[in-house]
């Protein structure tokens, strides 16, 4: 939640979209994507709630 050390090497993007936790010694991932309101295409406006639906992935970073 406080991270703000964004460079071009850990988000290339700049979409602050991607990251990681570390919890009793297991790390996770987490994704957010962005995507049309069908679930098709990438969202045209992501920051545009009337035509945008988020999708959340979080998967242990043995399963990556």
């Amino acid at each position: 939640m406080a991270f703000n050390d964004f460079t071009p090497e850990n988000d290339p993007y700049g979409e602050h979209d991607m990251g990681s936790v570390k919890a009793d010694g297991e790390m996770a991932f987490w994704k957010i994507d962005y995507y049309d309101k069908d679930y098709l295409y990438h969202s045209p406006a992501k920051d545009d709630p009337d035509v945008t639906n988020r999708v959340l992935t979080i998967m242990l970073s043995h399963e990556y």
